[in-house]
């Protein structure tokens, strides 16, 4: 499985922009300087009350179809 690497900060008020549909998709740049683009929903599951924060891979196959998301580590707080 192939694994793409980026950091998010999304705030509780961001992220609802993406929950109530204005929004669909994430883009983001990764750690290596790629451009990425997915689904806004596949983060619900990362949402907590500071919003979403972290570095996350992103999963795809050697078809680069999308597998999942986790995230891999903290930030932490200035």
């Amino acid at each position: 499985m192939n694994e793409i690497h980026f950091i998010l900060n999304i705030s509780v008020s961001e992220y609802m922009a993406y929950y109530e549909g204005m929004a669909k998709a994430v883009h983001v740049s990764s750690l290596d300087g790629r451009s990425l683009q997915f689904p806004a929903n596949v983060l619900r599951s990362h949402i907590t009350q500071e919003g979403i924060r972290g570095v996350f891979a992103l999963e795809y196959d050697d078809n680069n179809k999308f597998k999942g998301i986790r995230k891999v580590q903290e930030l932490v707080k200035a």
